[in-house]
């Protein structure tokens, strides 16, 4: 490989211009193919064969009207006061209008049903007085018989008005059981209410002819577009999550700031703004390709909105930094005297040899998100090696090609007025004294860095995983103030009302399917945790009842998630099963599947890191400490995110509003990633305390020799990942925020205190027992030679004369 890439980095040198021009064109063909196919995203995820996905096609089958997704619009009066006649009229006429909308199958008027309910439950009333009043005269009748038949006794005439009266009572005992079991059914869900107490606010519930992730963008935005664009006067109206497809903004301030302060890392380590600005240029190049080329099939693909911005951060991070490690390489040769289109040659045989390995891992390790057997995070998987891939690419061929056009000029003019005078010997460079560190001093490292990550990893031992919600939002957008004003006014629970369905035995007639209805919401209504049971429907066989149920929390407490699975495990009598639906249990399922599909895959993962390190670095120890050490580093990361995103400590400095449960796919997704770029950090640190020892360096002074050699670039490259990661902290998106910060400090743990602390001081520790292999393993393993030192001997150099300073 590192031959192969020899002759690449040769070959678009010596063609500049045509690689530029091809990757212009790549980059054209790019936009121009997200101009045309790209489609919309969606902020809903999906899994299949999930419990709630099951009940959802239940009932598309049996109560098509009631499987269809919904949205809340909460609109409220500016001044607090209560809505006055003409603003009702006018909210009730817009409701009315949307719906009407495609794609729209009911709009719920709050006045009209409150007003209705208001007639039911007069309507009992009326019938109860009207059933004491029949009940009293039939008694009336009763005591006039019992009387006649003292006085004339038996007869036919008396036994006739006798059964007339027991009919009649017959019948209002048929009449008020049927009364009192509506009556009951109307208690039940008496708080379920869609006006306010005080009437300042009023709930729209939009229910759409679609499920809920076949909803189209377009669909929600009619509704939204219609309360938006014929306000009513002293009316404001704020839309739930499920309303909104809001695709989280890619360049904000944050991750400007994030892009400055790796143009200043690289600056710093490169010495030259021609320099720092080459990585720049090639990683927008990559993202750009990358990201667009994504973004192009999101017309055919159900695609998340995080998706392609997970894309974007990871293929400028390693863009940077694989461009970073060809170009530091480049300028050491070029101050050794190296040949200019040789050293071009040589540094992209031997660090693009290394880019290449060290991108093959993060790619692995992405693309094994599709073991996880979940759609929506193997498409993310998918995409990020995607972009990891286009970098490396950009990486071997653009630099190259730009690295011939900008000449000497990527060496300061003192570096080049030092070439002229000093002359040095190409691939000579000298350098201070390497003494091995001190074994106490080692001991030391090991313990404090270790009991350091153990103990911020702490708090992920009470993680918890939902998606986000209205209440995780920033608390001036519509969102938050939708989910606001529901718990403020409404309770908590009116943010995610489950969905229950009973399937019922046999072919109930209507009397045995009412009855089965009021015994299934009775039984729901006794549990604990629930505020109210409505009836929605029956199927047409009336073998499958839907019940709308409001929990006492939110869709994202743990007692709503509690209440979730008591609820399936619910039995009654008569009644075959009990399923759950609706948003707030679909994610609760995901989150389930997700942790289930965690250890799983970290498995893989970490199987993959043992592989790969001994086919690296031949040695058992090397490959065991260091695969342990990125555990350490992943469990300081989700500590990390646990103690500010679900616990709030230092919520201000972070911009965390509102505390709560983790985004459920983080977790399996910073594996794949951390993994990756710690195996990078490793590859580029570790191969050169390989490669001193091969040379004949005592162990423990190779280790020293392997981090001098390594460490400032390995912590340039990690300054730059932490500030473009970190630029997406202060996103605008609640699920790109904790994602950001996890990947900034999880880069930030493992590359400062697994790489450069703890790593040597284990192996100064073990000295020779480092580079054990058994000898039959040693017979089997081919020989990568990731840093490329036999391509170094197999290539002479030219001499110090030939060396230009154009």
């Amino acid at each position: 490989m590192a031959e192969f890439l020899y002759r690449v980095g040769r070959w678009c040198a010596r063609r500049a211009k045509t690689v530029i021009a091809a990757w212009a064109l790549l980059l054209a063909a790019a936009a121009a193919a997200f101009a045309l196919f790209g489609g919309t995203l969606t902020t809903a995820f999906s899994i299949p064969d999930t419990p709630t996905e099951a009940v959802t096609e239940q009932l598309k089958d049996a109560i098509p009207a009631a499987a269809g997704g919904t949205g809340t619009i909460v609109l409220s009066t500016a001044s607090g006061e209560p809505f006055s006649a003409e603003q009702q009229a006018q909210i009730s006429d817009l409701v009315a209008r949307a719906g009407d909308l495609d794609g729209v199958e009911t709009a719920v008027d709050p006045f009209a049903t409150e007003a209705e309910r208001a007639a039911q439950a007069q309507a009992i009333a009326d019938g109860r007085t009207q059933i004491e009043t029949a009940r009293a005269e039939l008694d009336a009748a009763q005591d006039q018989l019992d009387l006649a038949r003292e006085q004339a006794g038996d007869s036919a005439e008396l036994d006739a008005q006798q059964a007339q009266v027991d009919a009649g009572l017959a019948e209002l005992d048929a009449q008020s059981a049927a009364l009192e079991q509506g009556a009951t059914l109307l208690d039940l869900a008496s708080g379920i209410t869609l006006v306010s107490a005080d009437g300042s606010a009023a709930v729209v519930s939009i229910a759409f002819t679609e499920p809920q992730m076949e909803v189209t963008p377009e669909t929600k935005a009619s509704v939204t577009d219609l309360f938006d664009d014929d306000p009513i006067d002293g009316v404001e109206a704020d839309y739930s999550s499920d309303m909104l497809e809001s695709v989280p903004s890619v360049f904000g301030a944050g991750e400007v700031v994030g892009l400055v302060v790796a143009a200043v890392a690289l600056i710093v380590m490169l010495g030259t703004l021609i320099g720092a600005a080459l990585p720049l240029l090639t990683a927008l190049v990559g993202v750009g390709v990358g990201a667009m080329t994504t973004m192009s099939l999101s017309g055919v693909i159900d695609m998340a909105s995080v998706t392609p911005v997970l894309g974007l951060m990871l293929g400028l991070a390693v863009g940077i930094d694989y461009a970073l490690f060809i170009v530091n390489r480049h300028r050491r040769q070029l101050k050794e005297g190296y040949d200019l289109d040789e050293s071009i040659a040589l540094a992209t045989g031997t660090s693009g040899n290394a880019v290449v390995f060290a991108g093959a891992t993060v790619l692995i390790a992405l693309a094994a998100l599709n073991v996880t057997g979940i759609p929506f995070l193997g498409l993310m998987g998918s995409v990020g090696a995607l972009c990891v891939a286009v970098a490396v690419l950009v990486a071997v061929t653009f630099i190259p090609a730009l690295l011939s056009l900008a000449g000497m000029r990527i060496l300061r003019r003192s570096e080049r007025a030092a070439l002229d005078a000093e002359h040095p010997a190409p691939g000579t460079a000298g350098g201070p004294e390497v003494k091995a560190m001190r074994t106490p001093s080692a001991l030391l490292r090991v313990l404090v860095g270790i009991g350091a990550l153990l103990v911020v990893a702490i708090p992920a031992m009470d993680m918890r995983l939902n998606l986000p919600d209205g209440s995780s939002e920033a608390h001036d957008t519509t969102q938050y103030q939708a989910y606001a004003t529901v718990a403020e006014r409404f309770g908590e629970g009116q943010n995610g009302p489950l969905l229950v369905v009973a399937t019922l035995p046999g072919s109930p007639d209507e009397a045995a399917a009412q009855a089965a209805q009021l015994q299934i919401a009775q039984a729901v209504a006794d549990q604990d945790g629930v505020v109210a049971v409505a009836p929605i429907g029956t199927s047409e066989d009336r073998t499958v009842a839907a019940f709308q149920v409001l929990p006492e929390s939110g869709p994202t407490s743990e007692a709503t998630e509690a209440l979730v699975h008591t609820l399936r495990g619910l039995e009654i009598d008569g009644v075959d099963s009990i399923g759950v639906a609706g948003n707030a249990s679909g994610n609760i399922d995901i989150s389930e599947k997700l942790s289930d599909a965690l250890p799983v895959y970290l498995g893989v993962v970490v199987g993959l890191s043992l592989l790969i390190l001994i086919l690296v670095f031949r040695s058992i120890f090397v490959p065991v400490a260091a695969t342990l050490g990125f555990v350490l580093s992943y469990f300081a990361a989700l500590g990390g995110v646990v103690a500010i995103y679900q616990w709030g400590w230092l919520a201000d400095v972070f911009g965390v509003d509102s505390p709560g449960p983790i985004l459920n796919f983080l977790p399996t997704l910073l594996v794949g990633i951390l993994f990756g770029l710690a195996m990078d950090y490793m590859l580029f640190l570790g191969s050169g305390m390989r490669e001193a020892y091969a040379h004949g360096v005592p162990a423990r002074l190779a280790v020293v020799h392997g981090l001098r050699a390594g460490r400032s670039v390995v912590t340039a490259a990690a300054i730059i990942m932490i500030a473009v990661f970190g630029g997406f902290v202060f996103s605008h998106s609640a699920m790109i925020r904790p994602i950001g910060f996890a990947l900034a400090f999880g880069v930030l743990v493992d590359a400062f205190l697994v790489r450069m602390l703890i790593i040597p001081a284990l192996m100064h520790l073990f000295g020779d027992k480092v580079w054990w292999l058994p000898k039959w393993l040693d017979r089997l393993l081919p020989d990568v030679d990731v840093e490329g030192a036999a391509l170094e001997r197999r290539h002479p150099h030219a001499d110090r004369e030939s060396v230009t300073t154009s």
